[in-house]
């Protein structure tokens, strides 16, 4: 049923500002398409095309996949852009092998003329791998956090939905393009248009750069308990060295034992078993996203000989570190 939207007056002068999205191998849809519906939205509700946009990527024969199977036509190959154009990178899974070295040269010869660059969920990878977020504020999906971290640490890694720094953008992902595209747009056009645009999308709560991409932990672990909450805050933040239970009881007001039964009661393990799937859970993440050595990842998760690191992940993984490395190198090869 065709309906008539009121439309958003907004200053129409000038030419239409022209988005350039580059499509990354394995690229996730939901970033890419939440970006692209919101340009769309915004000409719509102000009856005017205020945003144009193109499709490019790195690509022989002009298709790039996504990581739902869906190909996708090009509009353009890597091509000389002009200095009015936006380039929104959209990355996705195996973001290392995405990141060619042709398009490394692409990005930093665009930036080196001005140009506005962002990168979507993974895509901050390559911002970052091309120097360009090297003393910004940046954010990344948060399954890439810890091995972002450890490779960049000349960038100021965040944990918000997005950020804005200078002319560069970065989101974590999903629907955080929503909320960055909203920013721009009222940024561009006015707060009125951006509403109107969310409310296009029944999208009813629009973050902030510093709203963080994760749930709270009561929400994540299913427990609303302030002091467990915290203790989790403060085994996650404190994961290359850990702390002792008896310390962390101490830092919320309890003793071990109340501690122990507290995580026994909600978590069905122990304060030390559920630190320990933390840290392993890092050192996963490191082994599958870097190429760090395996003693560097042990090092870094809290564990002072790679034989007790190994001997942990065998019996966590059913695998040893050095396996799945091999694994994944393999992966990567095909």
């Amino acid at each position: 049923m065709q309906t008539d939207t009121p439309k958003v007056e907004v200053d129409t002068r000038g030419a239409p500002r022209r988005f350039v999205f580059v499509l990354l191998s394995d690229f996730t849809l939901l970033s890419f398409a939440a970006a692209v519906e919101c340009l769309r939205i915004a000409n719509r509700m102000a009856g005017a095309e205020l945003y144009q946009w193109k499709v490019a990527g790195d690509s022989d024969d002009g298709i790039i996949t996504c990581s739902a199977g869906s190909r996708f036509q090009l509009d353009m190959g890597l091509e000389e852009l002009t200095r009015d154009d936006t380039v929104l990178l959209c990355g996705g899974g195996d973001i290392q092998r995405a990141t060619t070295k042709r398009l490394l040269n692409w990005v930093r010869r665009e930036a080196r003329r001005g140009l506005r660059m962002g990168g979507l969920c993974t895509a901050s990878y390559v911002l970052a791998r091309a120097g360009l977020l090297d003393g910004k504020k940046a954010t990344i999906h948060w399954e890439n956090q810890d091995s972002f971290a450890e490779e960049f640490d000349e960038v100021e890694l965040t944990k918000s939905v997005f950020t804005l720094d200078g002319n560069r953008m970065t989101t974590a992902g999903g629907t955080s393009s929503i909320d960055l595209m909203l920013k721009v747009i009222a940024d561009d056009h006015g707060e009125k248009l951006a509403n109107a645009v969310a409310d296009q999308l029944i999208y009813s709560s629009i973050r902030t750069d510093q709203d963080t991409q994760r749930l709270s932990v009561p929400t994540r672990i299913g427990v609303r308990h302030p002091k467990l909450s915290q203790v989790i805050q403060m085994m996650e933040a404190n994961i290359e060295e850990p702390i002792s239970p008896a310390l962390l009881a101490k830092q919320v007001g309890m003793s071990t034992r109340q501690l122990e039964r507290l995580f026994r009661r909600y978590l069905s393990r122990s304060p030390k078993r559920y630190y320990m799937e933390l840290r392993l859970q890092k050192a996963r993440n490191l082994l599958m996203q870097t190429d760090m050595t395996v003693i560097n990842v042990a090092l870094a998760c809290g564990f002072a000989s790679p034989s007790h690191f190994s001997k942990c992940y065998r019996a966590h993984y059913n695998t040893t570190p050095y396996r799945e490395r091999g694994t994944q190198a393999a992966r990567l090869s095909v």
